[in-house]
């Protein structure tokens, strides 16, 4: 036997040699395998949801929707991770049947501080389902935050706002708190823009003036009959009459809440000002009456 054969024959045995005690069966050459299969599961499982979102660009397959692409990418994931994970536990010889005794295990985590994690992972799955949330939503947390959902995670929903901000919510605050969906069920959603003019200007001239403005505004619904805009004299101010423009926008604007009153204001401003039509500023009147001031100096 040369050196070669010598050394290799050693590698052979210590990668063979049960490393748990001589009946367990666990060696380190099976726990290389069950590493590389978990390795190759994971990969592939990524690439499988890439492509099955990538789908949802075919022509072919536009009667379904992003939301259930993407409910069905990531699900076969976790069916994946799942398989794999099990396929690696069996080829180190682990027996399956033991899996009750894990499950007591896991329970002991749980109970030491793995309750969260678990809570999240079992919140997302929730959510996938029920598709009460969905990548592409607008929707508002209750801490006001604003922002479009871009990723459903095993542990964390990834929501981007329109400062480009990724916030990272973990799954059961969407399960226990208050969420606002604003494209739950419709992309469709109708705004009050409010403004101001001053007292003394013709009531249906404002109207023209803001109907007009919509009107330049792109995303605005301004032809649906079912859908129509409006101006309501909603107050009379301390020194303006106070006007909004209730209108139904889509879904671009609609997610941009702070963009599309801007926009909107842009507009009423440059077609009051084309009508001659004031905009008011404050303004107080001071009344002085004639009388004495004593002044009185202590010593």
């Amino acid at each position: 036997m040369n050196e070669f054969d010598y050394y290799w024959d050693i590698f052979i045995r210590w990668m063979t040699t049960p490393i748990m005690g001589s009946d367990s069966g666990i060696t380190i050459s099976n726990m290389l395998g069950f590493v590389l299969i978990v390795f190759v599961a994971w990969w592939a499982s990524a690439k499988v949801e890439k492509i099955l979102q990538r789908m949802t660009l075919g022509k072919s397959y536009r009667h379904i929707d992003d939301s259930t692409f993407y409910l069905i990418s990531r699900l076969f994931r976790y069916f994946i991770w799942i398989s794999a994970t099990l396929v690696g536990l069996s080829y180190i010889g682990f027996n399956l049947t033991g899996l009750a005794f894990i499950g007591g295990a896991i329970g002991v985590g749980i109970g030491f501080g793995l309750q969260n994690i678990v809570s999240n992972f079992i919140s997302g799955i929730i959510l996938i389902l029920e598709k009460s949330l969905k990548v592409g939503d607008f929707i508002e947390i209750s801490n006001a935050t604003t922002g479009i959902v871009q990723e459903i995670g095993l542990r964390y929903t990834r929501i981007t706002t329109r400062d480009n901000i990724d916030i990272l919510v973990p799954n059961s605050e969407f399960i226990n708190g208050q969420v606002t969906n604003w494209s739950f069920s419709e992309k469709l959603r109708r705004i009050h823009v409010p403004f101001g003019v001053a007292y003394g200007v013709d009531k249906d001239l404002v109207r023209e003036a803001a109907l007009e403005a919509a009107s330049h505004v792109p995303g605005a619904i301004t032809g649906d009959p079912g859908k129509l805009a409006e101006v309501w004299l909603t107050e009379f101010g301390d020194s303006s009459l106070n006007f909004e423009l209730v209108i139904w926008v889509g879904n671009e604007l609609m997610s941009r809440p702070a963009r599309t009153k801007a926009l909107f204001l842009w507009e009423i401003e440059t077609q009051l000002r084309a009508k001659d039509i004031e905009i008011p500023f404050p303004q107080r009147d001071l009344h002085i009456r004639s009388g004495k001031l004593a002044v009185s100096i202590e010593q």
